[in-house]
């Protein structure tokens, strides 16, 4: 096969729509939608690489792999589609499962990866640049299929939740379980069971000792500063940064920032994390005493309309705006859609917007409101290798539950789940736990192969 690199400019055939194209992948399987399956070879090398720095995925495949513990399971995956994910994907087949996967984000797909996931035989519907038509077509495809009835829904941000219930209300009666790692997608479970509307278990792998604290906090950290120096090249000490909340993805960004020498300042609406970034050191305002002099404003809420239009009028020339929550409905990027308004493209991922008047202010908008970190950058295969462990355990969890262990309700991961993810992780940094003697269990009251902490102790600062 010749070797062509998969960014060279497209033709004429990559510019059609993949969902007018006829792909097959070597095999004659077609189930699939991708950009283009001729990238399948790169795809796999990404997901190659991507293995080797994901130790505690690849340790469970490894130890789960003859118990075939999700054997009989069909999983709707609705999630960021990366090499990351596709470890995860091939490891829940490889434990047994069934799988339909679509992306739940239209930006942070990587187009070579899905096309390796089709080519070993995935039913995989994603691409990079989907419209919000594509977006939902894309679900659809995983959900509802011949021959197909799911029973296990793996979800980021509750969109594939949320069209099985509204479209094949009879269908999600039949699901076992839903694992949801978002903000959003978690906020969406918890008002479904409010309303009585919630008719099986779901398990809340966002608030995961392992999720909130690597994936958040500490991943967070790093893939800030790489996102805003990817897509805009700034300077970024010294720099006037707003973070809009101040929870594991705030401290982690705020963190990152005042290493490099920023300015941080904070909004909040919850007092205790106010409480929180006084003692680091930053400065708790409202978001309209600081909009005007702000070089960054970040939204970290999972909130929507944090940042409106009235801020965005105020903001100076060459204010840099971002979102590093789940939800892209933080900034309300609908209301720069107006006709007075100029949007200039200045790369993959960034959009000047130009106000009328003599100045022609500009502000710099990066993945249009959408997760900045997996638009512009990526998150790091180590930290993704935790939050592929829990979800994967999530799932295997509330798959083989005997009935009537878990009710029509929002769960969190067990704490003794949390500690193997961990465990899972800890040779490759060549770390070594201690181990209790008798009578020092017994003083704590503790059995020695854990849980350590009691359920209520969420390793939070909170």
């Amino acid at each position: 096969m010749s070797m062509s690199s998969y960014t060279e400019s497209s033709s004429e055939e990559d510019d059609l729509s993949p969902r007018d194209k006829v792909q097959q992948n070597s095999k004659g399987f077609a189930d699939f939608c991708v950009r283009n399956i001729k990238q399948h070879s790169f795809g796999r090398h990404e997901i190659e690489i991507a293995e080797q720095e994901m130790p505690g995925i690849m340790a469970l495949r490894k130890q789960a792999l003859d118990d075939k513990p999700l054997k009989g399971s069909n999983i709707v995956g609705c999630t960021h589609i990366n090499a990351q994910t596709a470890v995860l994907i091939e490891t829940l087949i490889s434990l047994g499962a069934n799988v339909r996967w679509a992306a739940c984000n239209i930006y942070s797909t990587q187009n070579e990866v899905a096309a390796a996931l089709a080519e070993s035989g995935v039913p995989i519907f994603a691409w990079r640049g989907e419209i919000e038509e594509d977006f939902w077509w894309c679900i659809d495809k995983c959900v509802h299929a011949e021959n197909w009835q799911p029973n296990m829904i793996l979800d980021d941000g509750g969109d594939a939740t949320h069209l099985m219930l509204k479209k094949y209300p009879v269908m999600f009666k039949m699901i076992k379980g839903i694992v949801d790692e978002s903000v959003t997608g978690v906020h969406r479970l918890y008002q479904l069971s409010k309303t009585g509307k919630l008719t099986v278990p779901a398990m809340n792998v966002k608030d995961a000792i392992t999720k909130t604290k690597f994936d958040s906090l500490y991943s967070c950290k790093e893939s800030v500063i790489d996102s805003l120096k990817r897509a805009t090249d700034i300077m970024i000490g010294g720099k006037q940064v707003v973070l809009c909340g101040y929870g594991e993805v705030g401290k982690g960004c705020a963190q990152a920032l005042k290493g490099l020498g920023c300015i941080v300042y904070v909004t909040e609406i919850d007092p205790i994390c106010a409480l929180q970034a006084c003692m680091d050191g930053f400065r708790v305002v409202k978001l309209n005493e600081v909009i005007r002099t702000v070089d960054v404003v970040i939204t970290c809420t999972g909130n929507k309309n944090v940042v409106t239009r009235e801020h965005m009028d105020k903001m100076k020339n060459g204010c840099i705006v971002c979102n590093m929550g789940h939800s892209n409905t933080e900034i309300d990027v609908n209301s720069l859609r107006t006709s007075e308004l100029q949007w200039e493209k200045m790369r993959s991922q960034v959009d000047h917007i130009i106000w009328p008047g003599p100045d022609g202010k500009r502000i710099i908008l990066l993945a249009e409101g959408r997760l900045v970190n997996l638009s512009c950058s990526s998150v790091s295969s180590f930290v993704a290798s935790i939050t592929a462990a829990t979800q994967a355990l999530a799932l295997i969890e509330l798959f083989n539950a005997p009935p009537g262990r878990y009710k029509a309700d929002v769960y969190l991961l067990p704490k003794k789940m949390d500690e193997y993810v961990a465990s899972l992780h800890l040779p490759t940094l060549d770390a070594h736990l201690t181990e209790l003697s008798d009578e020092q269990a017994r003083y704590m009251g503790l059995n020695k192969a854990g849980p350590f902490k009691p359920n209520y102790y969420r390793f939070r600062e909170r």
